[in-house]
Formats: structure tokens, sequence, C-alpha cells
């Protein structure tokens, strides 16, 4: 814990311009950003009685090791240089929201030849059209399923949507009528898309026109007395009026406004939006986050509204409502205007429509603060329980906070690789898994393996910490502020080091990488391996293993630890092996990408006619320089031809690259024996 007075700024060195300042750790980590009108005030505040301080705050400058900030023209500057930051470094005491990306929306690809309505998830894509964020994928599809009905946009994949052009059948959707089949010829293109933009229209809440259309054109049926299709077009509205009562009209027809609302306590808050647009709620979306700053509702309206608004795949609408207005609010609009290029009316509602919508909103947020502690209070009691008795067993000095576990996986001594996975205070910490190719010897040794991934992982991090500085007193000339050397900020791939390393196996691995930690002088990291028929604890030196009960909540810890790590290992060691597997003779070729050897294949039709190509016919393919086709031929001519394959149910030899008119075929390699299981 360090005294915030070892880095304070010098009187008169702050700067008095608007501008966001960095809090970083003893590791060079950023740890806090924050933006400021007048940077002076904001930052002595931080360096007064730690006493006086809320207790986030005094936790945050305590564990900070020195400060900096950048400099800027306006408040506006600094609000977008806040966000960028914060989605840069990752912060542990900013407020950060959770679940974002997270909700599905419905798309229309109108940038395809043939437009396809489909769930999508995560970045907008140009040329697609989004409606939505809904709060469930299944909400989407009972609306397309509806609408479907009347607007038979096409909803199947390009793989199906391919093979039923090759054998000229639609599929089920296009036999039900709930797809116009352009797939077979019955629409074309132009036909197609005009239903995508019928179909986007009506999402977007010009419904009216549209239904009075259909009336019309159902009374004229049934004055010409066709029937059925009066009764077709009768149903047909009796669809689109229930996809609409799933959007109800909330505000003034034509109204387009989020509307924002909090529900708070001391340790955290939830923030709901709804979406509405045409004066109907389009769209729900929920967040949680920890309170680890000191915040009011002003500045979590902030943090909220950069967050959605922020990487600019959400629009802008003419209307942001909030429970309170952020301090001052006068930048925020700005930036919100700037985004949406034109006007924004960022307020609080007083009366009317809006304020009870608002009110609505307001009590979603409170339900989704409820039910998020009502599972959260046990889960933060287990994992605090389960770390406490990990720490009680293993005899340590303080709970285990970071965990890592290693595994190895390979296939019979093939594609032999090793995963490290990172659990931080009980939860996974995904960003900062990583994963090994063992190098230094070929074969299986899952313990020279340990040995070699153990010494490799922190060998890096000694590398890190000499390279900040950490064991070097920096000379006065070289420091930035607070001595803190030039660094960047951003996580280091193996800075920060473990309070437990895990291994997955018992003594023999232990032992492997108590050794590794010894030749490399590392005293201060704690070791056990977790076996996994008997689910023993393994510690270094000790001939009887560690016990823990099988109701244990560490075991349970412990156990998914191990689990994961197996898990990340298996599936990059499947990779590995896939891509050996399927590996051609064109893909060592110097200077040859997927592109052009995908080109060459098409153009030639198989290896063998590639193979027997002379340099002219190979320019002759789009993309192919002399230089490369050269270069191709000279590497195709030093190689052996692949051993033939062989039709098994007529002996006949088949041409490389050419599939047999009687069935798929047969090589030497499918002639082996059946692949064995992988060995974690």
């Amino acid at each position: 814990m360090a005294d915030p007075s070892t880095y304070r700024p010098a009187p008169g060195e702050i700067p008095v311009s608007p501008g966001v300042y960095k809090f970083r750790d003893a590791h060079g980590r950023v740890i806090y950003v924050g933006k400021a009108k007048s940077l002076r005030p904001r930052l002595s505040s931080y360096f007064q009685d730690i006493a006086n301080l809320h207790p986030r705050t005094a936790t945050m400058v305590t564990t900070a090791a020195s400060v900096e900030w950048t400099v800027v023209g306006t408040e506006v500057e600094a609000l977008q240089l806040e966000y960028s930051w914060i989605k840069e470094f990752d912060p542990r005491f900013n407020v950060k929201y959770r679940d974002d990306k997270s909700y599905p929306e419905l798309a229309v690809t109108l940038n395809e030849e043939f437009p396809r309505v489909q769930v999508m998830r995560g970045a907008h894509k140009k040329g697609v059209r989004y409606f939505g964020p809904y709060g469930h994928a299944w909400a989407i599809r009972e609306t397309v399923d509806l609408l479907l009905r009347v607007f038979p946009v096409r909803t199947c994949s390009n793989g199906v949507f391919k093979r039923a052009q090759q054998v000229g059948r639609p599929c089920l959707l296009g036999y039900i009528g709930k797809c116009a089949a352009p797939c077979v010829g019955k629409v074309d293109a132009a036909e197609h898309l005009q239903l995508a933009e019928e179909f986007c229209e009506f999402m977007a809440g010009r419904t009216g026109g549209f239904l009075r259309r259909l009336e019309q054109q159902m009374q004229q049926a049934a004055e010409e007395m066709e029937y059925e299709r009066a009764a077709r077009l009768r149903d047909d509205i009796g669809a689109l009026k229930r996809a609409m009562e799933k959007n109800a009209v909330v505000l003034a027809d034509g109204t387009d406004a989020d509307l924002l609302a909090l529900a708070e306590d001391e340790l955290e808050a939830a923030v709901q939006i709804f979406h509405v647009r045409g004066g109907r709620v389009r769209g729900q979306r929920g967040w949680i986050t920890d309170k680890v700053e000191d915040v009011d509702t002003a500045a979590l309206v902030e943090h909220a509204l950069q967050q959605l608004y922020g990487a600019g795949t959400e629009p802008v609408p003419r209307e942001v409502l909030v429970p309170a207005l952020p301090e001052p609010a006068e930048p925020v609009r700005e930036w919100l205007c700037g985004l949406r290029g034109g006007p924004v009316d960022l307020r609080v509602p007083q009366r009317g429509d809006k304020k009870d919508l608002m009110v609505t909103v307001g009590r979603n947020a409170q339900q989704a603060l409820a039910l998020h502690k009502t599972k959260r209070a046990a889960d933060l009691t287990t994992r605090s329980r389960a770390l406490q008795e990990i720490a009680d067993a293993l005899e340590l000095d303080s709970v285990p906070l970071r965990i890592e576990c290693f595994d190895i996986s390979h296939l019979q001594g093939e594609d032999v690789v090793a995963s490290m996975v990172v659990f931080e205070d009980g939860l996974a910490r995904k960003s900062e898994y990583r994963r090994f190719q063992i190098k230094s010897f070929a074969g299986q040794d899952d313990v020279r393996s340990m040995h070699e991934v153990i010494t490799r992982r922190f060998r890096r991090y000694l590398q890190e910490r000499e390279q900040t500085g950490e064991w070097a007193v920096p000379e006065e000339d070289d420091a930035g502020p607070a001595g803190q050397a030039e660094e960047s900020g951003r996580p280091r791939r193996f800075a920060y080091p473990p309070q437990l390393l895990v291994v997955d196996g018992g003594q023999p691995q232990v032992a492997a990488a108590r050794r590794a930690l010894d030749e490399l002088g590392i005293d201060d990291v704690a070791l056990c391996g977790l076996a996994k028929r008997l689910e023993e604890v393994w510690l270094p030196g000790q001939d009887d293993p560690v016990v823990l009960p099988r109701s244990s909540e560490g075991l349970y810890l412990l156990q998914r630890v191990r689990d994961e790590a197996h898990r990340f290992a298996i599936r990059y060691q499947r990779t590995k092996r896939s891509k050996r597997l399927t590996a051609g003779e064109l893909d060592s070729v110097p200077g040859l990408g997927e592109t052009r050897r995908q080109a060459l294949l098409k153009h030639f039709g198989s290896l063998k006619r590639l193979r027997a190509a002379t340099v002219d016919e190979l320019c002759e393919v789009p993309g192919i320089g002399r230089r490369t086709a050269e270069t191709v031929a000279a590497a195709l001519s030093s190689r052996t031809p692949a051993s033939f394959a062989v039709n098994t149910a007529t002996g006949e030899i088949i041409d490389d690259g050419v599939e047999p008119a009687g069935g798929p075929r047969t090589t030497d390699a499918d002639r082996q024996t059946p692949a064995p299981q992988e060995t974690p």
C-alpha cells in the first residue's frame, strides 16, 4: 500500500486547463482515469488527508504509485479522451457497466443481393439495418415469425441458400409461404429487395398506411368474390396487428427518444434503457455496475451515456431523457450533437407521458438491481468462502485473489500445447488467458513440458519487471510524474504474478513446476497440483496429498479452474491438429496467400493439373504475376505428389482434387486406425 504523498505532484506543477488524468499502480498499470474542467483543483483533492476521502477513493490513491495528466482544449475533448482511455486501459477503479454488447438485435442485410433477416449481436456492420436491441433472442424470432407471413423475406444462411440454388428446390419455409424463395427464382432480386424494404418500413413504425392498403385489398377481394385471397389478407392483417401489440404506442407518434433510468445503492447501480422509435418501444437493455469510485447519480448517467453512444454503433436519437443531468451538462450535450450530426435534447422529463414512461423505466431498473443482488449475494459469499478454504488448506498467508492454472494437451505426442488460465477473485479473467507451443523438444513428456511452460511464463514476468524498473531506482532525469518511467499503461501479457499457481497433475508435475520456479529465483508464489483421479491437492516436497472434503467450496473452485485450463488446452490442440491435417502443398509457398491459393485451385480444378501447369499458364490466373508463378512452379516440382485416392466401392483410382461419382474417396490416411482421444 503506497503513501499518496510519495507521488504527489509539486505545487504549481499541475495546470489549470481542462484535461484527463491517469493513476497507475506499482506495475505501471492504469487503475483509474478521470477528467476535469480544471486539473489542478481536481487532482489536489485526491491528496488531502486520507481520513477525509471516500473509502473507495482512499483505496484507489493508496493502490496507485503515480499520476499523470494530458491537457486538452475543451471539456468535450476531455470527455472523448476519457472514454477512449477507459476502453483502452480497462481501469479497475472506474465504473464499467457489465453485459454490454450482449443484447440481440433484429438485422436486415440490405447490403446483400438477396437481403436476409436474422438475429445479430455485437458491433454494427455497414449496409445492415438494425432494430432493437431486444431483451431475448426469442422475442425477435416471435416477431419475425409473425411478419414473414406478410413479408416473406429469406431467413436462411448463405450455405442453405446456395444449396437450394444448386438442387433447384426451396427449403420448408419456401413451401409453406414464409419465404418468397428467391433461391429458385420465384422472385427476382428487385422484388425480394422491395419485400425487405417493406419489412424495414414496418419495423421502423410506419404501419398505418400499410395496414390501410391491406384492408382495401381485402375488401376488394371480397367484392370480387375471391374469398380465399380475402381470407389470406385478413390473416395477414391479424398477424401484423399481433406484431404491433408487442410494441405498443407509448409516446406521441413519430417520437424518437432513449429513456435512461437508474437504481442504485452504496455498492452497486443498475441502469435500464428504453429505445423508443416512432412512438413505440423498439428495444430495451440494461447494465449493472459496481460503484468502485465515489460517484453520484449525475456521474453514473454520464458514464452510461459514454457506454451507450461512445462506440459509435448506437444511433443517437433526437431526445435523450435521463433522471439527472451530468455536471456540467453542456459538454455532454455538445458531444451527443456531434455524434448525431444534429441537435439533441438532453433533459430530465418533468411532466406528461414521458415522465410516466420514465417511472416505468426506473421500476425496471429497481427490479434488475434487486434480481442481481439476489443472485450475487450467494455467489459473492460462496466465492469468498472458497478462497478462504483454499488459503486455510494450503496454509497461505492471505487468500489467493489471483490464481493461474496450467495444463498440457497433445495427441500421442503430436501437437503438444499448453494453456494458462487466470481467475481473479474467483472469476475467470479470459482476457489474460495464454497459450503455449512446446518448443524445446518433440514427443510426449508432460513433466518436461510443464517445466518449460512455467519457465517461459515466469521468465517473461521477470523481464517485464526489469523493463518497468521495479528492481532499480530510476534516476530523476528519466522519471516522469512521481518517478514513473515511460510506460503505456496497457495490460502487459505476463507482468502480474499469481498468489497461487495450480498445475494439472500430481507429484511429478508439481515437482517440475517447483524446479522451474527455483531456477528463476521465485519464492513468493504458492504452488499446488490437482490430480484428476482422486481430486487430491499435491504440494511441493510432500509425500502425502492434501485431501479437501468433497463438499468443499474450495475444492469446487480448484476443479473449475482446472477444468477451464483443460478446456482451453484441448481447444488449442484441436485447432493446431486441424490446421496440420488440412494443410496442403500450396500452404507453404512463400508469398502465396489464401485468396491466390483459392484462385489457382479454382482455375485449374485440381492440384494434379496445377502441378502440371507451365509458368505461362500460371500467369493466366488473375492476381498471379510471373515471379509468383515461378515460385509456385518451383515449389510444386520439388515435392513428391500425394498418394492417390481410391474409390473403395469400385477400386477406381481418382485424380487429385476430383470427387468420385460413386461417393467419397478413401485415401491412405482414411485406411488407418481411428484417431485416439486427446491426452490433456
